[in-house]
């Protein structure tokens, strides 16, 4: 049975790659759907699916954020995770895609949701805006704060992996470090008008393909101004994306018993405390002082 992956707004749900990738549930505003609406809903997809993976920008409203704690703690489910994406807006989408790409194939709820953390490693997330003056998101140098009043200035800002900003001068400028990796570009334009993403990011990121998208609604208040254009490298292929979250050592989370990859559940976030060592003992004695680096030896 597939793991049932829901998000915040329903511009987080980009189109399918291909035929096999399920769509996700979408978890409204408290403004938008009264309490007993949300629980009956969520329960309808527990019933349905087992497990619910909920993903959400660490920007979402903290009334929103609330609402899902509290759906949670009614229906008194440990089969809910609640995962916030620290990423911008469009890369968070790109996630939530390669999220439900992986939940028809065979891994535990537990491995899926835990898979968020480590895909995120893996998208390159940014974009060309007219200002840094309200980006605080990212760090801005205050020569590049006063650059922003220039008119006509231009800015291109990664946020993920690595924070990296670069201003565009008249020739444009050269691209930040991107991935080593095969990757595809998902590209949303604003209220800018510039081709240096596909001009000139996309051919020196040797990325695989361009495919135009809509922007999330939240972009503009994530970068600051709404003259930008956004886009995010990731890895589109399942048979990568599948390989890569099974190469990774599984534990087995000593709270709620869920499969996990990382140091922390995507169920209960208990953090994962690894077996103790125990410590050698001298024959007969109390607890034998070693000096650092000293092999362990068992006693004849």
């Amino acid at each position: 049975m597939p793991t049932a992956i829901a998000v915040t707004s329903a511009d987080l749900v980009l189109p399918p790659t291909d035929h096999h990738t399920p769509g996700a549930a979408v978890l409204p505003h408290p403004d938008d759907q009264p309490l007993a609406a949300a629980l009956a809903d969520t329960q309808t997809l527990l019933d349905q699916y087992g497990h619910l993976v909920v993903l959400y920008p660490a920007s979402t409203p903290a009334a929103h954020v609330r609402r899902l704690h509290t759906v949670r703690a009614l229906l008194e489910s440990d089969r809910v995770a609640l995962l916030p994406l620290d990423l911008p807006p469009l890369g968070a989408a790109v996630l939530v895609r390669q999220l439900r790409q992986l939940s028809v194939c065979d891994f535990a709820p537990g491995v899926l949701a835990t898979a968020a953390r480590l895909l995120a490693h893996y998208v390159h997330a940014g974009a060309v805006l007219n200002s840094v003056a309200r980006l605080d998101r990212v760090p801005v140098t205050l020569k590049a704060h006063a650059k922003s009043w220039v008119p006509g200035s231009q800015f291109a800002v990664l946020a993920n992996p690595r924070p990296h900003l670069v201003r565009l001068g008249s020739q444009g400028g050269e691209p930040f470090p991107g991935p080593d990796f095969a990757t595809r570009l998902a590209v949303a334009r604003g209220q800018l008008t510039t081709d240096w993403v596909t001009g000139t990011l996309a051919p020196a990121w040797r990325v695989q393909g361009v495919d135009e998208v809509t922007g999330p609604a939240a972009s503009a208040a994530w970068w600051g101004t709404g003259k930008l254009v956004e886009f995010a490298a990731y890895l589109p292929d399942l048979p990568v994306l599948h390989q890569l979250v099974s190469s990774v050592r599984r534990e087995t989370c000593g709270w709620c018993g869920a499969e996990l990859l990382g140091d922390r559940c995507g169920f209960c976030a208990a953090p994962f405390a690894p077996p103790a060592v125990p410590e050698p003992r001298a024959p007969g004695g109390p607890v034998a002082a070693l000096p650092p680096g000293a092999p362990m030896r068992h006693a004849s």
